[in-house]
């Protein structure tokens, strides 16, 4: 295998066959260049979905309110469903995952101030457990508890963005803001992976109920449903219907009175649908890969068809047939392998250009690809280059002396 003047009669054939060389080694980092440009925007969209789902916990369910618009028991289609404290009581209690559960009511941008900074920021009223609901991290001070919520405290906890207008320079936690001109203390900052999660500040769900007139009315109420598979969680789902729907007189059937939304299904079904595309991406690359190789097999027999003279020569002298053969099969493997690694080195560095200089999406995000799946691909390509090169090797070994003597 190493031996030099096998790799210096390799090199002249290179040389002399320029052309014939160039076209082959391109159909071979062709077909590897589409293979990571396909594998890193298929992951490329993978990294944007599970983005969108950082900024809340994806085994959650979501209950909003709605309006029927089927007619039940006597009443008319067009009724108001309102949640209220109750049913968050009720869904607290069902909640598998340590009774984690949040609520929220009277939303929206509202105005604070600090000393002479001001800006209009959203507003959201949470429980205890919001933040884990909501993947918020908590980077000073602390999070709304349950005596805030007993205690019906004026406390707030601001996202960083928040922090920055109103506080240059200063230490928020333990300062007071005005919201909409009630005066709330600071007790926490926090920070949020989900886009525009972070400009907003929560404060807990009894004190705006009370402050700002929202009697013990709930536009949502979420929950964990920790660990439990997505059957058991549309079980939960359907069974809070059903409970809500005993309750309001509504048809359990009426999608518009009551939204249960089951977050890790939308998770799933995402997922699957981008594992469906991976799969078709390695089709079609390794397809347009295995074009390639078919094509360094057949220009090797080509090849092997042009130099039966000199393999007759060879086998004359005193050439055994393994030597024939690995000298075939080495040339295949150089120009596979080299042509391979080019290919590789192309396709990875147009997906760094495109991580550098791609504009922020909300749907695509670091296209990259698995340094153990680049690994595979160029073992893989030194694998395929023997085998391209096997056949027409096969062939040259069986050469007879005397009639590859006879070839003009």
């Amino acid at each position: 295998m190493f031996n030099r003047e096998i790799w210096n009669e390799i090199f002249a054939t290179i040389s002399a066959n320029r052309l014939r060389t160039f076209l082959t080694a391109f159909s071979v980092a062709w077909g590897i260049f589409i293979l990571i440009i396909l594998l890193g925007a298929g992951q490329g969209l993978r990294n944007g979905a599970q983005k969108q789902f950082e900024s809340d916990a994806v085994n959650s369910i979501w209950i909003n309110g709605g309006t029927t618009s089927i007619a039940y028991a006597g009443f008319q289609p067009g009724r108001e469903i309102e949640l209220n404290n109750e049913d968050y009581n009720s869904t607290h209690i069902k909640s598998p995952e340590n009774k984690i559960t949040a609520a929220s009511v009277g939303e929206g941008n509202k105005t604070l101030v600090y000393k002479n900074k001001n800006g209009s920021f959203f507003t959201r009223s949470c429980m205890p457990d919001h933040d884990y609901l909501e993947n918020c991290k908590i980077v000073e001070g602390r999070f709304v508890n349950n005596n805030d919520i007993d205690q019906v405290r004026k406390v707030a906890v601001i996202g960083l963005p928040v922090q920055e207008a109103l506080f240059v320079n200063e230490n928020p936690i333990g300062k007071y803001i005005s919201v909409d001109g009630i005066p709330f203390k600071v007790i926490g900052t926090f920070t949020d992976p989900g886009r525009g999660d972070n400009d907003r500040i929560y404060i807990p769900v009894s004190t705006m109920q009370r402050a700002f007139n929202g009697q013990n009315k709930l536009n949502v109420i979420w929950l964990s449903t920790g660990d439990a598979t997505i059957e058991a969680g549309n079980s939960l789902a359907d069974e809070i219907k059903n409970e809500l729907a005993r309750k309001y007189q509504f048809d359990p059937n009426d999608a518009n009175a009551i939204n249960v939304y089951n977050n890790s299904v939308e998770y799933e079904r995402i997922m699957n649908m981008l594992n469906g595309i991976k799969l078709f991406v390695w089709i079609i690359g390794i397809g347009t890969l295995i074009a390639g190789i078919v094509g360094v097999s057949n220009i090797m027999m080509i090849a092997v068809k042009e130099r039966t003279k000199e393999i007759g020569v060879r086998k004359a002298i005193g050439a055994t047939p393994s030597s024939i053969i690995g000298m075939i099969i080495m040339e295949s493997v150089l120009i596979t392998s080299v042509a391979g690694y080019l290919g590789l080195m192309a396709g990875v560095g147009i997906l760094e250009l495109a991580k550098k200089f791609m504009p922020p999406s909300d749907f695509f995000l670091n296209p990259e690809v698995n340094f153990n799946i680049a690994i595979a691909a160029t073992v893989l390509l030194i694998i395929a280059g023997g085998c391209a090169g096997l056949f027409p090797a096969l062939r040259a070994a069986h050469i007879n002396p005397v009639i590859a003597l006879r070839d003009e």
